[in-house]
């Protein structure tokens, strides 16, 4: 009896596996070898983008999720996930979206509008030449499928500590421990233009990988693993949500998800890249070098340049 449950469900994971595995949206979205890109180094990166693609959204859900009716894809969030080789701690790494960089065929622009210009691809070179790490392995997910996932496994629990309110969107978040929706959810690492985010941009995206290290707690857990009105809704979602690099496969995106399974409690480095503002248009060069320097070196990142 207990050898055919065991059969069963050992037959029920590779069955979901696989589907999984086939069901994900993929891209080419990895450049190929360029002149001067950089050399492969110490660890695993991953590019994370979340874009701020209405795709599949209706008008009554582009209200609801308080997206605006913008057209054109751009990059909402830019992120750096770096998996050690060895014993140091993974990093997660925001480049905020304003910051000022050569993209290639289009001059000095906005780091996201590299995606604009020319998708994926030339982000990720951007991404490259900009901080001297290869990038291994990308993932995006956008407004419509952020949500969707949040919604699917029942919220996400924050503690908020102060009001937060949009003056923009709109979007109110009450102060308190409460369980996010996908509507709120995106408003919370979506807001900047509010006085619990003075900082702008750098407090958005603390919040965004605030955010991050709570959902990946919550998909964690016994409590959404074990309850199958958790787990059906969100194998349902995460297909049409995710979008991977034609290269990546579900053992890489379960990698990532171990390796960043710390944030929240000391276990992943979370910074921001130093910026010399509070506009964060321009890096700092002496510190954002010692950054990424660390990161192609698989050694710990220097406390002075980590920014929250």
């Amino acid at each position: 009896m207990l050898l055919s449950l065991l059969l069963v469900f050992v037959t029920l994971l590779g069955a979901v596996w696989l589907y999984l595995e086939f069901s994900i949206n993929r891209i080419d979205a990895l450049p190929g070898d360029y002149e001067g890109r950089p050399a492969a180094a110490e660890g695993t990166n991953w590019l994370l983008v979340g874009s701020d693609s209405r795709e599949g959204l209706d008008e009554d859900r582009m209200a609801e999720l308080s997206t605006g009716d913008t057209g054109g894809r751009r990059t909402d969030t830019i992120m750096i996930a770096h998996i050690p080789d060895n014993d140091t701690a993974p990093t997660l790494l925001s480049l905020p979206r304003d910051s000022q960089v050569p993209i290639p065929g289009h001059g000095t622009n906005k780091i996201n509008a590299a995606f604009s210009f020319g998708g994926a691809p030339l982000l990720a070179q951007t991404v490259e030449q900009a901080t001297g790490l290869r990038i291994d392995h990308y993932a995006e997910i956008g407004f419509g499928g952020f949500a969707e996932v949040v919604d699917a496994i029942g919220g996400v629990e924050m503690d908020i500590p102060a009001e937060m309110r949009d003056s923009k969107t709109g979007v109110v978040i009450p102060e308190g421990r409460q369980t996010l929706d996908g509507a709120q959810a995106l408003g919370f690492v979506r807001m900047r233009y509010s006085e619990s985010t003075p900082r702008s941009d750098l407090d958005r995206i603390a919040n965004q990988r605030l955010f991050i290290g709570a959902l990946a707690g919550e998909i964690a857990s016994p409590a959404t693993l074990l309850n199958p009105f958790d787990v059906v809704p969100l194998l349902g979602t995460v297909p049409d949500a995710l979008t991977l690099d034609t290269d990546d496969h579900l053992h890489h995106l379960v990698a990532l998800g171990w390796a960043m399974r710390g944030i929240g409690d000391g276990g992943v480095v979370t910074t921001t890249v130093p910026v010399t503002s509070a506009s964060a248009e321009q890096w700092d060069p002496g510190k954002s070098e010692a950054l990424f320097e660390a990161l192609r070196s698989d050694t710990p990142v220097p406390e002075d340049v980590v920014m929250e």
